[in-house]
């Protein structure tokens, strides 16, 4: 049998079974069943006659040309909007030497999406630009305001350090970089912690997904490695929630045996429901042979969720055991990542189902779709 890691008041044990029924047989709290369309292809695809005039090379780059991959989506205007990374050809190396710029593509029915020929996110000569360049923007999770605005996290990369970084759109055009969601505070440029990726809990309001407040606050699920929290009054200002001994309070970790083995990183929006808020995020398995999921190849990425109380963000509910989403396709396997990955960031409601977005081997993005239950 495989335990479930939950809180030391609730104790949830499951079966041992085949990762594809673990995938279908979801328990009542979870979102899902999710599953890919028919004769499944990227929706987003790398694009070599892309070009942009790039402000900090001064002259025309093929933005796009070999990676597009870690999607955020969100609902406007009847449509699918995504945010994409795309990474240029500046480098002849591998993971990490390139530049990422952030695209967008809308779609009318969440499958096949019409790309814009610039990106709209991107290093710039501004104020954040010792943050940013050259490595870039990379790795979107976006939320809805409660006045339509959005609010985008997002990792900054010198090409050597990454920082979490924030920005606010009205239109998903124009764009105001905010630097750290931590900025006056000890956290700010990474002190003490892993924070390159963050995600807001958002709540489903009159059929639409916006950011949540619990006990008067906002909520944000930060980390890679494990997981820490911060709530905010605003939505742009951050404070990171600390245990008693003044460190960051680390809310999930890592579990031997399991998916999460080697890594857990903040996936799309949190969502809270009646059940709770849950929790999706990407998990990276170690070797099976020295910790890992034995029934995982060492080093693939899959999709995981939690459970955390809905009135104390804190309070660590119930983990699935098993992925319930994994690359199982040639091109979730095939790529720049070679150990495969579906890296989830994009979740969104619409036309009654669930849109779930994912990077595919750092190269590709996919998308699995799930019914919306009541």
């Amino acid at each position: 049998m495989k335990i479930l890691i939950v809180s030391t008041s609730i104790l949830v044990s499951c079966l041992a079974t085949s990762l594809a029924a673990a995938e279908t047989n979801l328990p009542v709290w979870a979102l899902g069943p999710f599953a890919r369309p028919d004769q499944a292809t990227p929706v987003i695809s790398p694009d070599t006659n892309s070009v942009f005039d790039c402000p900090m090379r001064k002259k025309l780059v093929h933005w796009e040309t070999r990676h597009t991959f870690n999607p955020a989506s969100v609902v406007r205007d009847g449509k699918i909007y995504l945010l994409y990374r795309a990474e240029d050809n500046s480098s002849k190396g591998g993971i990490g030497s390139f530049t990422s710029r952030l695209g967008l593509a809308t779609s009318e029915d969440g499958i096949h999406f019409v790309k814009e020929p610039a990106p709209v996110f991107y290093p710039a000569d501004d104020n954040q630009k010792d943050w940013e360049w050259t490595g870039g923007c990379e790795d979107p999770r976006i939320t809805e305001g409660p006045d339509g605005t959005y609010y985008l996290t997002y990792t900054q990369y010198t090409g050597r350090k990454w920082r979490l970084g924030l920005a606010i759109s009205k239109d998903l055009h124009a764009w105001t970089k905010y630097g750290s969601p931590f900025t006056g505070s000890k956290y700010e440029d990474n002190h003490g912690i892993e924070r390159k990726s963050a995600a807001i809990v958002n709540e489903v309001k009159n059929g639409r997904l916006v950011a949540a407040k619990i006990n008067g606050k906002y909520w944000m699920y930060f980390g890679e490695g494990s997981v820490n929290l911060a709530n905010s009054d605003d939505l742009i200002h951050w404070i990171p929630v600390e245990s008693k001994d003044g460190k960051p309070l680390r809310v999930m970790q890592t579990r031997r045996g399991f998916l999460d083995s080697t890594l857990d990183e903040i996936g799309p929006s949190p969502l809270l429901t009646s059940k709770g808020i849950i929790v999706f995020y990407n998990a990276k398995n170690s070797d099976p042979k020295n910790g890992g999921d034995p029934e995982l190849s060492k080093g693939v990425y899959t999709g995981g969720q939690a459970l955390f109380d809905a009135t104390d963000p804190a309070k660590l509910i119930a983990r699935l055991a098993h992925p319930f989403i994994k690359p199982e396709l040639a091109w979730e396997k095939s790529g720049q990542y070679v150990q495969g990955t579906t890296f989830i960031e994009g979740l969104s409601l619409f036309q009654g189902k669930w849109f779930l977005y994912y990077g595919c081997a750092d190269t590709f993005v996919g998308v699995a779709i799930a019914p919306a239950k009541p």
